[in-house]
């Protein structure tokens, strides 16, 4: 014995045409929106790690008694060319901070600023 659909039944089945047309339409700029935050993290956070590791790197140069040109040298080729680095000496100590810019601009409506420091005993 087979059950048929009675007229109730049919008359709702037309009534969905379209409605996951309707609901991808609705939630696809909420996936586009999430996965455009999720890129920009990441890059930031990438760059983050980029700075922090040109920041010790610096400073281990630095705490050698390297110059500052060439501290900045090598903190410009860890963490890329478009970084700002200071250094900082007072005895005994030398500070080096690496700032950049990151992604973002087109979708924040500024870059995203990072900045990651070090600090190192010079030696004598």
């Amino acid at each position: 014995m087979s059950a048929r659909p009675g007229p109730r039944a049919r008359r709702w089945a037309g009534d969905d045409a379209g409605a996951v047309t309707a609901e991808l339409a609705l939630a696809l700029p909420a996936v586009v929106l999430v996965l455009a935050v999720l890129v920009v993290t990441a890059s930031a956070a990438s760059l983050q790690l980029r700075c922090a590791d040109a920041a010790r790197a610096g400073a281990r140069l630095a705490a050698i008694g390297e110059d500052d040109a060439a501290v900045a040298d090598v903190a410009r080729r860890v963490a890329g060319a478009a970084v700002d680095v200071t250094v900082s000496r007072a005895d005994p100590w030398v500070e080096v901070t690496v700032t950049a810019s990151g992604p973002g601009a087109w979708f924040t409506g500024g870059g995203i600023d990072v900045a990651a420091s070090a600090t190192a005993w010079a030696e004598p």
